[in-house]
């Protein structure tokens, strides 16, 4: 785990994080569950504000949310219905031994502790069960994309997330990964409400929040690709890490 102040700042943000951050493609999600029946248990582990949840549901698996943070367990109750909501982390989930067929964790496996994570996924799997980490990452081969995310700190590369997950202990089958494009619609006010949901930006002072909010409006208002566009595809790739406890 890295920075425990960003990893439970997002509750603050709760209601714009479910509404600005990216949903994941049906495609990406049926790849992470490949082989597991609709009938089995599936959780949704750091579910924040249940973004992941809602894409299972649809898919029409029974679903379990974990979720550290009281403020995006709150938004993901009061928004999202038909699934189990606990208070829990990668680190501890209040569940029993073998409980599910298939962990998945949306936009959180780099906040986990990771040897004490994997154990406890471990233990709530059935043997033979999925864990898969799943990242809606903008796609910076994008000259503009990659001018946005300098301005605004973000970082998390499909490089970087692939060669800092190796493996994920010896409970695990080795990874296989799978990419998934996609864009979302977002007009200017959109972005920067995006912007607005970062770790970096919530745990900012205010005097760097308002330069960030500064710096995109320019951004916006300056950048060649974007003028006269009142509404914007952000292109996203999807990264899915799938392992197989053994």
């Amino acid at each position: 785990m890295t920075d425990p102040t960003q990893a439970l700042s997002f509750g603050a943000a709760a209601a714009d994080y479910d509404r600005f951050r990216p949903r994941y493609p049906e495609a990406a999600l049926r790849w992470a569950l490949d082989g597991i029946d609709r009938s089995a248990r599936v959780v949704d582990l750091a579910a924040g504000t249940g973004i992941v949840t809602r894409g299972l549901l649809a898919l029409g698996h029974e679903v379990t949310a974990v979720e550290p943070d009281p403020g995006m367990r709150a938004q993901l109750t009061a928004t999202t219905t038909g699934v189990r909501v606990l208070a829990g982390s990668a680190e501890s989930m209040p569940l029993p031994d073998g409980y599910a067929a298939a962990v998945l964790a949306g936009q959180a496996y780099h906040w986990f502790d990771r040897r004490p994570a994997h154990a406890e996924i471990a233990r709530v799997l059935r043997p033979g069960g999925v864990f898969a980490p799943i990242w809606n990452l903008r796609d910076d081969r994008v000259a503009w994309v990659a001018e946005l995310s300098r301005i605004a700190e973000i970082g998390d590369t499909v490089d970087e997330l692939r060669q800092g997950v190796t493996g994920f202990g010896d409970a695990f089958t080795p990874p296989e990964w799978s990419e998934f494009a996609h864009t979302t619609p977002l007009t200017r006010d959109d972005l920067l409400g995006l912007v607005r949901t970062r770790s970096h930006y919530l745990t900012a002072t205010p005097e760097r929040q308002a330069e960030v909010d500064h710096e995109v409006r320019q951004f916006l208002d300056t950048h060649p690709a974007l003028l006269g566009q009142e509404t914007l595809n952000l292109p996203y790739r999807t990264l899915v890490a799938r392992t197989h406890r053994t």
